[in-house]
């Protein structure tokens, strides 16, 4: 059966989407945003980063609301925060099933 899109976010992913939680970005205040949340464990380079955001804007998880010049702003749309907390739920499900175990 093929994979759905999307269907788990890698972390990257994930802490892109977090990013758009309150406002809308740039490309660089969500690279600033997730080195900053992470304590710089996730560092995205623009590769990367432009590819995600590439992706979620054809899916209609974020969409594009101003250009200047060469940057470029961002929103997350109702469909975007839908994939993001339903991810959420999936994580915190992992980890309390990691939790249970761990204390047997």
């Amino acid at each position: 059966m093929a994979k759905k899109a999307f269907e788990n976010l890698t972390e990257s992913m994930f802490y892109v989407l977090m990013a758009f939680l309150h406002r809308e970005l740039c490309g660089t205040e969500i690279a600033a945003f997730v080195a900053e949340k992470t304590a710089q464990r996730i560092q995205l380079g623009p590769g990367t980063l432009y590819t995600i955001l590439s992706r979620f804007e054809a899916e209609e998880l974020i969409v594009e609301i101003a250009v200047e010049g060469r940057k470029r702003t961002y929103r997350i749309t109702p469909k975007g925060k839908e994939l993001f907390f339903s991810e959420l739920k999936r994580l915190q499900s992992c980890v309390a099933d990691a939790l249970e175990e761990v204390s047997l």
